[in-house]
């Protein structure tokens, strides 16, 4: 079997307004400690899979781009040896677009990196200052040039439709996008999510988001102008050229096995669902004592695992085969699918079927949550 490993990396070294400074901020690191109980993370992991192919390594977190290369490359290394690693083996780095990062990425792509994921978020100095970010539009743009040049395959973000921001603003900010000649694109719209400070500002009225009509036109736009430039939308926000596609998260879009290690990772592999001890020191003590990280493993019903493959698998271009997902969890195609919703759905536009496989229409990605909290199968919703 396939399997892809998530890294996470529980540290910021400078205060952002991403973290929590009290919780992911130290004054020291023991390298020594980390790697140890991060090795014997893997191993625990390693010994749950078998010996599967490894597909995809993905650093995540807080701020991976700054760990010591020499331990990135301890843990490919050690990942290597655990597992067989695929030929075209994909190992990703998240970073902040920040100069202090850009400096370590050649000796991250010595370590064995080979794509990166850049947190740019805007090209515009005004945006970044409402999104809060630390960097601004030109050390945004130095750090993407510095990370073309050091690793094989650069990916980065923006985020759309944020207040006030026209039509005509986002074209010219995605052309200018477009013009760096990446192969790979991640492109969000603005939401707001409760408990954040954008939640508060955002009812106290301090601003606005654009109307949903406008929102959707940005979305239109934007899936328009990324096929024309050879990177369609392989998945609702994400676009790519021909195999420029991010495989470790297609892993996750099409359900497949993950081992997750490191503070806070999440897992799934063999029916089972891993939570790893969130705060640092707790997940150090764990692994001390246990030889591992866990903080809770559940084996998912099949009803439950079906439910999360196909609101994964609905979000990606190529879509689901209902049939094989209901021969592979057990369970009856027709409780998948809401069958009187999804005529309606196709009649409106919203999905359409090819063959054996049901596919979410460009008009059905621009309400997708609503679409999916309708379409898949309310017994299954429920076990979810």
């Amino acid at each position: 079997m396939a399997l892809a490993l998530y890294i996470h990396w529980p540290f910021c070294l400078k205060k952002c307004p991403y973290c929590d400074f009290n919780s992911h901020v130290r004054d020291g690191v023991d390298m020594a400690a980390w790697e140890a109980a991060l090795l014997a993370d893997m191993a625990f992991e390693r010994a749950a899979t078998g010996p599967d192919m490894l597909t995809s390594i993905f650093f995540g977190g807080v701020t991976p781009s700054l760990m010591p290369p020499a331990l990135v490359e301890r843990l490919i290394g050690e990942a290597t040896r655990l597992w067989d690693a695929a030929p075209d083996l994909e190992i990703t780095l998240e970073a902040n677009p920040s100069s202090v990062e850009a400096a370590a990425f050649a000796d991250l792509a010595k370590a064995g990196v080979n794509r990166v994921s850049l947190g740019l978020q805007s090209l515009d100095d005004e945006a970044l200052r409402f999104l809060g970010r630390l960097h601004d539009a030109r050390e945004g743009v130095a750090a993407l040039e510095v990370a073309q040049r050091a690793f094989d395959r650069v990916s980065f973000d923006l985020i759309y439709a944020r207040p006030g921001q026209s039509i005509a603003e986002w074209q010219a900010e995605l052309s200018h996008a477009l013009s760096f000649g990446t192969g790979h694109l991640s492109l969000y719209q603005l939401t707001i999510e409760p408990g954040t400070r954008f939640a508060t500002d955002h009812r106290l009225g301090r601003f606005t988001l654009p109307e949903d009509d406008v929102a959707a036109e940005i979305f239109t736009l934007t899936r328009s102008m990324t096929a024309e430039a050879g990177l369609p939308a392989y998945e609702v926000s994400n676009h790519a050229r021909a195999g420029q596609e991010s495989r470790h998260n297609l892993t996750y879009w099409r359900y497949g096995d993950y081992a997750g290690i490191g503070p806070g990772a999440h897992g799934r592999r063999r029916s089972t669902a891993t939570q790893r001890h969130r705060k640092p020191e707790n997940f150090l003590s764990a692994t001390d004592r246990n030889g591992h990280g866990t903080s809770e493993s559940r084996t998912l019903p099949a009803s439950e695992q079906a439910a999360e493959a196909l609101m994964m698998g609905l979000r990606l271009e190529e879509g689901v085969d209902p049939g094989a997902m209901a021969r592979r969890f057990g369970i009856d195609a027709d409780a998948l699918i809401d069958a009187e919703k999804a005529r309606l759905f196709e009649d409106l536009g919203l999905i359409r079927r090819a063959d054996a496989r049901l596919h979410v229409t460009a008009s059905g990605m621009v309400v997708l949550d609503a679409l999916l909290g309708e379409l898949v199968g309310g017994a299954l919703l429920d076990a979810a």
